[in-house]
């Protein structure tokens, strides 16, 4: 079973996110967990499960210009590649198992965009499977921290996609 999560963050709770998601799958499943800025492929051959996220930069997902802005205010240099890039140049085959997430500020819940339902509508175009909807996670303010519960929530969501895995998949 190959299960890849791989994301991108500005701040650091993407990040969290996404390894607390991985300890979840890990949970059932072998997985690996890494930022879109290494380059990590998905593996050898199409993963059973990709795992994809980032934060979500307004309404949607991040620019390199939104991500500029966001490393200047964490001090940082911008990666080059982030979830919208990835998206739009990943070598997927036909009907690749998918889940995407986001993180965004609480300040902002009620306010239309994702970059996890952005990522899900042009990775289902693209002739992906989506696996859940669309989940996003939340934080107090646009850098963080991470809402109460939110690691944990991550964590329960990453073994819930396990779980949903085809029962040949957990061999």
């Amino acid at each position: 079973m190959d299960v890849v999560v791989l994301y991108e963050s500005a701040f650091g709770n993407t990040a969290v996110i996404a390894r607390s998601v991985a300890d979840g799958i890990g949970e059932v499943l072998d997985v690996r967990c890494a930022p879109f800025s290494d380059g990590a492929p998905p593996g050898e051959g199409p993963a059973d499960l990709l795992v994809v996220g980032g934060p979500t930069h307004a309404f949607g997902m991040s620019r390199p210009s939104t991500r500029a802005d966001a490393a200047a205010r964490a001090g940082t240099e911008p990666p080059s590649t982030g979830l919208r890039e990835w998206v739009e140049s990943a070598e997927l085959p036909d009907g690749q198992r998918v889940a995407t997430f986001d993180t965004r500020a609480t300040v902002v819940r009620r306010v239309p965009g994702s970059a996890a339902r952005a990522a899900a509508r042009a990775l289902r175009h693209r002739g992906c499977t989506l696996v859940d909807r669309p989940t996003s996670f939340f934080v107090t303010d646009v850098e963080g921290p991470l809402a109460p519960g939110e690691v944990e929530r991550a964590r329960a969501w990453g073994r819930s996609l396990a779980d949903a895995l085809p029962a040949q998949a957990h061999a």
